[in-house]
């Protein structure tokens, strides 16, 4: 197999990233390829691929040129200086009223790319580069914008677009592309936000991203405390042109939902690394317009990434449940870790003690976290022993209430904006998704294919795999694949010639597809 330097110039193809929602570290793992690989093999293989716009209607999604008009499109990511990220990163803009569908296409392939290079970057110790390009122009804002966005249209629409008896398109693969835009953005925004620069620059939408990371563990807290785990849903190619692929859809889209979530979970922890320099909305914001601290709590005490099947605790870890070891099971997770990490910043920071208020409640929440500090924690992560001498001060202590200085409060403009313009629209969004946007003609539709297939190219997504490729028949580990098309592996000829009738269109599709997004 080809192990190929990343490219931002020229080929779409040589930078664009799967590497979304494992782990909960800042170096990001490999996740969710085989599912991702199956969904486009089989949109290919009914050649039904095509793209839509998040925005369904002009103006829809964007707000006017007032303020909270964070949402993005592009200009063409293709710039002439191959090899450097510095075009793309120019390339996420402010959103013009002009919005059609290739242009945001075109925004998902410049996430794609700058979530790739993070990626290679942070492995290799050298995101100096990328960080300095998103803070000179100022995308960070840009990215947060395009976050909550996705989120709303996941929220609103995507919902309506289930309901709709009369809507049942050929290829769910589209759908799922602006899905896994969100979980493209939150990859990406962990593995920057290790950086102060990062922080500081996203300005005022600081508020914004707290704002999305509460929501996220909130769902993560109530999935827990009502005992739902999520288990990763096996999809087959054949399963994109079934009468139920949106229901799959739905099941995928839960799973991605839990995955986001932690990766979420990671991005604040690093925003409560700079509690010094954060504004003073935020940590009000986070301390008691939101009470992380006691949000942290529940997940420190439900822990919705671990659970008991068949007598046997299993842990979500890389992106998938793993059976855990009984001479493991003590060890603290990247997640757990992540966890206590940030309430280590938020408990222990003077500015954080002196506006927090310890009432009974959240007096009462912090100190059911003395039961889980056992020695064998603490061995694991050292500072902890900090947390338990505040604890035990806590105990025995009533702190005064904070002060209510006089303060003109910022507060968080994206979500509120959006929901305000856009309120007794969803359905007509939608309805109006699925007519201009969901209704491509025949030649659209083959071209549109050929992009796909371009830019979502398996050849670095197979580079970055953690596993070695398997055959797409019996799963044995496979040393060759289709030399017409490059993208399926086999372990003999004969499973190759048994898959032929199968992979024979989406193969035509592939081997045809230009070689850069100019020949379309």
């Amino acid at each position: 197999m080809e192990r190929r330097t990343p490219s931002f110039g020229v080929s779409p193809s040589d930078s664009v990233s799967w590497w979304v929602l494992l782990g909960a570290g800042r170096r990001a793992v490999g996740l969710g390829l085989p599912r991702v690989k199956l969904l486009l093999q089989g949109a290919l293989a009914q050649g039904t691929v095509w793209g839509l716009g998040i925005p369904g209607r002009l103006g829809a999604f964007h707000g006017d040129e007032g303020a909270g008009s964070r949402f993005t499109c592009v200009r063409d990511p293709l710039q002439k200086r191959s090899g450097a990220p510095e075009p793309v990163a120019r390339g996420l803009c402010h959103c013009c009223p002009s919005w059609l569908p290739h242009r945001w296409l075109r925004q998902h392939e410049c996430v794609e790319k700058l979530n790739m290079h993070a990626i290679l970057s942070a492995s290799a110790g050298q995101e100096q580069l990328l960080t300095e390009l998103l803070v000179t122009y100022g995308k960070i804002p840009v990215l947060i914008g395009e976050l909550i966005s996705v989120e709303i249209w996941k929220h609103k629409i995507f919902p309506v677009l289930c309901r709709l008896e009369d809507f049942k398109p050929r290829s769910t693969f589209p759908i799922y592309v602006v899905l896994h835009h969100e979980a493209s953005i939150i990859n990406l925004l962990e593995t920057v936000f290790f950086y102060k620069e990062i922080c500081e620059s996203a300005e005022d939408s600081i508020l914004d991203l707290i704002d999305y990371c509460h929501r996220k563990l909130t769902l993560l807290a109530a999935r827990s405390t009502n005992r739902q785990t999520v288990t990763p849903v096996e999809l087959h190619a054949e399963d994109l042109a079934s009468a139920s692929s949106m229901q799959e859809l739905q099941k995928q889209a839960e799973t991605m939902e839990f995955e986001i979530s932690l990766k979420a979970l990671s991005v604040l922890r690093f925003i409560t690394d700079q509690v010094e320099s954060l504004p003073l909305s935020a940590l009000t914001r986070m301390l008691n317009t939101h009470n992380l601290p006691c949000l942290l709590v529940e997940l420190v005490e439900h822990c919705p990434w671990s659970c008991r099947e068949a007598g046997k605790l299993k842990k979500f870890e890389n992106g998938a449940w793993h059976v855990v070891p009984p001479e493991d099971q003590v060890k603290m997770t990247k997640l757990d870790g992540q966890v206590w990490l940030a309430l280590l910043n938020l408990l222990l920071s003077p500015e954080c003690q002196r506006k927090y208020h310890f009432d009974g409640f959240n007096k009462s929440q912090l100190l059911k976290l003395r039961a889980f500090l056992t020695d064998v924690l603490v061995d694991q992560l050292p500072n902890l022993v900090e947390m338990q001498r505040f604890l035990s001060h806590l105990a025995v202590t009533e702190p005064a209430p904070p002060k209510k200085d006089l303060v003109l409060e910022q507060v968080p403009v994206i979500w509120d904006h959006i929901l305000k313009k856009n309120t007794g629209k969803w359905e007509a969004i939608a309805k109006h998704q699925v007519k201009r946007v969901f209704s491509p003609t025949e030649e659209e539709l083959k071209l549109q294919a050929r992009r796909w297939a371009q830019t979502y190219s398996l050849d670095m997504i197979e580079a970055l795999a953690p596993d070695k490729p398997r055959c797409r028949v019996c799963g044995t580990e496979a040393a060759k694949r289709c030399s017409r098309c490059r993208n399926e592996w086999y372990c003999t000829r004969a499973c190759q010639v048994q898959h032929w009738q199968k992979h024979k269109a989406a193969c035509n599709l592939m081997a045809g597809a230009p070689r850069s997004t100019d020949d379309l």
